[in-house]
């Protein structure tokens, strides 16, 4: 009986889920056509948001990549260069995004690229305190985090891994390539022991780094290519298809989600939207966009460079900031 709860359950909340992204798509093609960039400095704005937060009964967060990319974790520039110089010179790749979708010529060359890609996007931390900045704000309030990203910044920054919502998969975990176990499991540990036969070399605070011969290996050995318990190929735990395991952990945070969304029908609810771009808006732009539009005391905020914007039908409930989220949260701080 336990188990048959659980599982209605889990499917309750997901179909909660679901039914949160259909009728943000159904209010975004009402709304879509008349956009607004609101009005007011951008100081003032900020004001806005600032008064918004503390007089908030209840914050969603919704968190997109630029949230990631003000906090220093872009995927381009120095951070590619340190640690892909190899990979540029031969294969011709200019950025992390790209080289995970290159055809590597083996699967050592193929886990050594993987290898760094996950190390460096999940398991340092970022070049600038944005994440730490945002929890200061929200902290001692109810607030939740849904967001798109795959790089655990909030658990390193130490946010309530109970107010959180990876939906589309985390760096930190494989699942085997075709997901029919439903299983998903840790990966630091190869990741660690594949730098290291990669040649990268600790630090003082334990960072693995290029050493200063920079001769370090594009390939790893081939008992290191990572497999499921009873050997079968393995993958990364991002949503690419329809092999992507949303695993319990998934369902548990869904649940939470979906507890926070039914909580917080009505009342003082500020809907901040960070770094949300175009290419995930159904998970928690247009979400936000509907709740704010049927909750007349709630506010929708959106803090995003060069993608500020909302409906005009709620642009008189709404804060728009075009500017860099880190520089806009160490104003709010």
């Amino acid at each position: 009986m336990k188990l048959r709860r659980k599982g209605t359950e889990m499917n309750e909340a997901y179909e909660a889920y679901n039914e949160s992204i259909q009728k943000g798509v159904r209010a975004a093609r009402a709304l879509i056509d008349r956009i607004s960039e609101g009005e007011g400095t951008e100081e003032e704005r900020t004001a806005r948001l600032s008064a918004a937060i503390k007089n908030a009964d209840a914050i969603l967060i919704g968190a997109g990549a630029g949230l990631s990319t003000a906090a220093g974790f872009t995927y381009s520039g120095e951070r590619f260069s340190e640690y892909f110089f190899d990979f540029a010179e031969r294969f011709g790749i200019t950025d992390m995004y790209s080289g995970g979708f290159y055809p590597f010529p083996d699967e050592q060359t193929l886990w050594a690229w993987w290898a760094r890609h996950i190390y460096i996007n999940r398991y340092v931390d970022p070049p600038k305190p944005v994440y730490e900045g945002l929890k200061a704000l929200v902290s001692g309030r109810d607030y939740f985090v849904i967001t798109t990203n795959v790089d655990h910044c909030f658990q390193r920054a130490c946010f309530d891994k109970n107010r959180l919502f990876y939906t589309q998969g985390d760096y930190g975990l494989f699942q085997s390539a075709d997901g029919r176990d439903g299983k998903t499991f840790d990966n630091e540990e190869w990741v660690k022991k594949a730098m290291a036969a990669q040649r990268f070399i600790p630090d003082e605070n334990g960072v693995f780094r290029v050493p200063k011969d920079r001769l370090v290996s594009m390939r790893i050995p081939k008992e290191l290519i990572p497999k499921t318990l009873d050997g079968k190929p393995v993958k990364m735990n991002l949503r690419s298809d329809d092999t992507f395991v949303e695993d319990a952990g998934w369902h548990r945070a869904c649940r939470a989600y979906t507890d926070f969304l039914a909580k917080h029908e009505s009342g003082k609810v500020l809907y901040l939207e960070l770094g949300v771009g175009g290419n995930t808006p159904v998970i928690i732009k247009f979400p936000f966009w509907q709740r704010t539009l049927t909750n007349p005391e709630a506010t929708y905020a959106c803090v995003n460079y060069g993608e500020a914007f909302c409906p005009a039908d709620i642009s008189d409930r709404s804060i728009c900031i075009n500017a860099d989220l880190a520089e806009v949260i160490h104003r709010l701080k």
